[in-house]
């Protein structure tokens, strides 16, 4: 397998590989589309109900594991129980997040401390547990879901950004540090995409303007040069892509309709 795994990456028929963040949006889709690949897929969230629905849907075999990966120790937990239920992870997609909307001067401590460790250090710890086997391995893939705002500033969401900034740097570091193992990390940054993170901003917008959900829901779909919100199988289909093909390394890739021009 790992021959296999090394040199025909597109051929990962029973790879293991971890999403976190699995129980909707782009970690649903994900988790779909590396089931439908033949992946044995480990469903990590908070809500066991949600991943459990998760499962029921996917292709093939699937581990749910639930865990707030913000907590210390819970990344180690994860990865264990993987290891001791299957094998070590070859395929890590770093999903789960946090988002906040906040002027930056009414951003308080502990909502950036909030961010900080659900966009960047919880992601971190799971890198941190899973390389090691992966290059030791001689193969593996990371995908971080980043934003673009991993590229820009943007008003009201600077502890979101910055967490984000962050993590797009976690990513460049480690793609440099493992390159030539056989191991890739990469981010992929996603505009609006239509899953409950970006509905409950649309509804803070709404709450804010006083206007309803339709015409909220379209002052983001014009923030897109394409004009609508993006569909969490698009995000999912440019993960599929960092997975299956060994030479992206090290990127950031835009997955928002044109509106961040690399």
């Amino acid at each position: 397998m790992e021959g296999t795994l090394a040199n025909r990456p597109e051929q990962a028929a029973g790879t293991v590989s971890v999403v976190t963040g699995a129980g909707q949006g782009i970690g649903r889709a994900t988790a779909l589309r590396l089931s439908a690949a033949g992946h044995r897929v480990v469903l990590v969230g908070r809500d066991a109900g949600k991943l459990e629905t998760v499962a029921a849907g996917l292709a093939g075999p699937s581990l749910c594991l639930s865990a707030d990966l913000t907590a210390a120790g819970e990344a180690d937990r994860v990865f264990t129980a993987v290891e001791q239920t299957w094998d070590t992870a070859a395929v890590l997609v770093a999903n789960a997040g946090a988002s906040l909307a906040s002027p930056l001067a009414d951003t308080t401590d502990e909502q950036w401390q909030r961010m900080l460790d659900a966009n960047l250090t919880a992601p971190f710890r799971c890198l941190r547990r899973a390389l090691p086997a992966m290059t030791e391995r001689g193969w593996g893939r990371v995908v971080v879901i980043a934003s673009v705002v991993a590229k820009r500033g943007e008003r009201q969401v600077s502890a979101y950004t910055a967490s984000k900034h962050g993590v797009l740097g976690l990513v460049r570091a480690a793609a440099d540090e493992v390159a030539g193992t056989g191991v890739t990390v990469n981010a992929v940054c996603p505009g609006y995409v239509d899953t409950p993170m970006t509905r409950s901003t649309i509804a803070a917008i709404g709450e804010r303007r006083g206007v309803g959900a339709d015409e909220a829901t379209a002052l983001l779909a014009r923030r897109q040069p394409i004009g609508r919100l993006i569909e969490p199988d698009e995000v999912a289909a440019a993960v599929q892509a960092c997975v299956e093909n060994g030479a992206i390394n090290g990127q950031g890739i835009n997955v928002d309709g044109g509106a961040v021009q690399s």
